[in-house]
């Protein structure tokens, strides 16, 4: 991508070496398990933290992080990250103008091994995830690394629309939709809650698409391979990929982010649509996404 001189996000709360809340021993090698499963986890992650906390696998100390001194490379990751989530700020203010609404920034935190959100304390491999009780997107840009050695899903572009993706489910806020589904997912059964999840998730992976799309529309930010670098990361976290990847075969009824093929299918059409009335994954039939 070309960011040449972009501006950085004011929205952005560096907590990085400054440290957060300390994962129990315990919990820790079941909390990846989990996570390899769900990567990428987005939308209102409070039950899953509730649930980890109460169980034990997470406690609310302190850890003082003696040293820290970030690389290079994670400086231009933090610029980097700042300056994606100011391009969020421009397009989607301007996208909901269109709509006769005024756009709310979400903030962004930065972070090392762990941090506690408004949605409860989080590790560092709970991956990203957008907390909307804070209205805040949560991110280790150690991350970006675990993405490149463990899925072989790298690229600048692949980095902007993780990000773009987590701000997608802040639209979904703003909209009202995230509350709606949440609430729906409340009252069935695990298997319709997770058909709901992918819905939302789908959702955001289009929302990303449409950034991605206005973005170069009106920067002309994009350069020969990123959109391939976007779509295969796509395809790497879809939960059929993750679960096969994981242990060696699928359970179709736990999956609550979407197949590799839908991911890959509904980011391309934010991506060649740029149209954000083309995004609904509500209305459609499950099997049809």
């Amino acid at each position: 991508m070309r960011l040449n001189g972009r501006r950085e996000s004011d929205n952005v709360d560096d907590r990085r070496g400054k440290g957060g809340a300390k994962a129990g021993l315990a919990g820790i090698g079941g909390i990846i398990a989990i996570v390899v499963i769900t990567l990428l986890s987005g939308g209102d992650l409070s039950t899953v933290f509730q649930n980890l906390s109460q169980s034990g696998a997470l406690s609310s100390g302190q850890t003082t992080e003696q040293n820290y001194q970030p690389t290079a490379e994670e400086e231009e990751l933090a610029k980097f990250s700042k300056q994606i989530l100011a391009s969020t700020e421009d397009i989607w203010t301007e996208e909901f103008k269109k709509m006769g609404k005024t756009y709310q920034a979400p903030k962004m935190v930065l972070f090392t091994n762990a941090v506690e959100s408004g949605c409860g304390n989080a590790t560092s491999s709970t991956g990203p995830f957008y907390c909307s009780a804070d209205q805040t997107v949560y991110i280790d840009l150690s991350f970006f690394s675990t993405m490149k050695k463990t899925l072989g899903a790298d690229g600048d572009f692949a980095y902007a629309y993780v990000i773009a993706h987590e701000v997608g489910h802040h639209v979904q806020y703003l909209l009202g939709d995230l509350q709606k589904a949440h609430q729906q997912m409340s009252r069935v059964s695990e298997k319709e809650a997770n058909q709901i999840s992918v819905r939302l998730e789908l959702q955001a992976d289009f929302y990303a698409g449409v950034w991605g799309h206005l973005e170069n529309k009106r920067f002309k930010s994009l350069e020969d391979g990123d959109i391939e670098e976007a779509l295969n990361t796509a395809s790497k976290i879809g939960d059929d990929y993750l679960q096969k990847k994981h242990q060696g075969y699928t359970v179709p009824e736990s999956f609550n982010h979407g197949r590799a093929d839908q991911r890959h299918k509904w980011l391309k059409k934010g991506l060649t649509t740029g149209d954000f009335t083309q995004g609904n994954t509500f209305s459609p039939n499950y099997n049809d996404l």
